[in-house]
């Protein structure tokens, strides 16, 4: 049996246009996400077969591949819950994500502040990767973190609340080689909803990451 699934997308291809169009969403979600799915699970039952033969000669390679389809698989998930298309603007106490958006005036100064490290972040991550909005649990506090693939640059026990996939597949049929245009566009569909959901989600377990005995 599977351990991971490709879960169903929140809403139809088309409800997040003209920021994605439907053709992007349809490859992105049943071609590229299924595809780490299938990835995360074909490396799972790779690794049984090494501890039941005892063979670890490509126990270095099996371990990326696990990090590399899970990451992505575990990022996409977040992604298109992170979006609606009736999202945007900026978190307000008055849509009942307040808590929300003090933290971010608090980690970062100002929404405009935040909004400018985590535009930039995204646009200009080297080849493939993401810009994401994180919980760190040891400071309390949100951070912008720069992912390189899906797994690389991350901050550990940092829990992903907002992120914005800046991979080639997810643009380039609309946008080409205009990435910057591709993560402005993002902040009109952002779902403050779900991100104040998952911080919200997140300070609630920050005491399990236990730094000492």
């Amino acid at each position: 049996m599977a351990t991971y699934t490709l879960p169903e997308l929140p809403y139809d291809y088309a409800a997040l246009e003209p920021v994605i169009n439907p053709q992007i969403i349809e490859l992105h979600h049943d071609k590229h996400h299924a595809a780490y799915v299938k990835g995360a699970n074909d490396t799972l039952e790779q690794l049984e077969e090494a501890r039941d033969k005892e063979a670890w000669g490509a126990i270095n390679g099996l371990q990326k591949n696990l990090a590399f389809h899970l990451s992505g698989h575990i990022l996409h998930s977040i992604y298109w819950h992170n979006m609606t298309g009736d999202g945007g603007g900026e978190p307000v106490a008055a849509d009942g994500v307040g808590d929300l958006a003090d933290a971010i005036t608090e980690s970062f100064g100002s929404f405009a502040g935040f909004k400018s490290q985590l535009t930039k972040a995204a646009a200009t991550t080297q080849g493939s990767g993401w810009g994401v909005l994180a919980y760190e649990p040891v400071s309390g506090r949100l951070i912008v973190e720069q992912v390189y693939d899906h797994q690389g640059n991350v901050g550990q026990g940092s829990v992903p609340v907002l992120v914005f996939d800046a991979w080639e597949h997810a643009f380039y049929l609309q946008y080409k080689n205009q990435k910057v245009d591709f993560i402005e566009a993002m902040w009109r569909v952002v779902n403050w909803q779900d991100v104040a959901k998952r911080y919200a989600a997140a300070k609630e377990r920050a005491d399990v990451l236990l730094l000492a005995p």
